[in-house]
């Protein structure tokens, strides 16, 4: 049995992984935004572990969730689905970015880091010094990219991977999307529970590692965006 936490777990491929990890026998603690949310998603999985509550655009309420996690132990995994389609690039900066990133600093080490990303994030922009300005969804997927090439680097002994979902019929892929949903979260249910040390700083789509943005690799630019990072979060 392994202990999972998964940002963003009240609906879309969040709620849909968390399902299966719960269904497989796992103990998985949700995330939901508000008391509303997680009233509503405890009704659907009732056999979750528990609900940990906040709001991934304020720092207060990001501060708590960490808080909160670290209240019930040390998990096995954490997942970083959480994220936003929106034309507010400030709050894609902070929902998609900088949350995971905070997290990922503040709540004991897990064994295994899983980061959602996209697609979309091959060829994205990627303006270093004006990011709250200028990220839009694809930029914050090649930078949640980056952030699994940092950690898997910073943090050898958990492994670090990232994923590609496909474009999935969820509220946020909509009804026009034409990939399969079953196989937008099956990736993360399987890296949930990986033992393979090896596949640590990959990137997934449908279980198989798949080509990416080779910026990501780029070790001056990760560099370059760490320390933006740090400079943005005091952290």
């Amino acid at each position: 049995m392994t202990s999972i936490f998964i940002t963003g777990s009240t609906e879309g491929l969040g709620y849909l992984t968390a399902k299966n990890l719960i269904e497989s026998g796992n103990d998985v603690t949700l995330h939901a935004r508000n008391q509303q949310r997680a009233n509503d998603v405890s009704k659907k999985l009732q056999n979750a572990k528990h609900i940990v509550i906040g709001d991934l655009s304020n720092r207060k309420d990001v501060d708590s969730i960490a808080n909160q996690v670290n209240d019930l132990g040390t998990f096995d995994t954490v997942i970083y689905n959480a994220g936003v389609s929106t034309s507010d690039t400030d709050l894609t900066f902070k929902v998609n970015v900088i949350a995971p990133y905070l997290l990922t600093t503040l709540i004991n080490r897990p064994k295994r880091i899983v980061y959602v990303s996209s697609g979309m994030h091959k060829g994205a922009r990627l303006d270093i010094n004006n990011l709250p300005r200028t990220t839009d969804y694809s930029s914050s997927k090649l930078q949640v990219l980056l952030l699994t090439k940092i950690f898997a680097k910073q943090l050898p002994d958990t492994i670090v991977t990232a994923v590609d979902p496909g474009w999935v019929p969820t509220g946020m892929g909509g009804s026009m999307a034409t990939d399969d949903l079953t196989m937008g979260y099956t990736s993360q249910v399987k890296l949930a529970t990986t033992n393979d040390h090896s596949i640590t700083g990959s990137y997934f789509y449908h279980l198989k590692p798949d080509s990416y943005d080779q910026r990501a690799d780029d070790i001056d630019l990760q560099r370059q965006y760490l320390q933006k990072l740090q400079e943005i979060t005091k952290r």
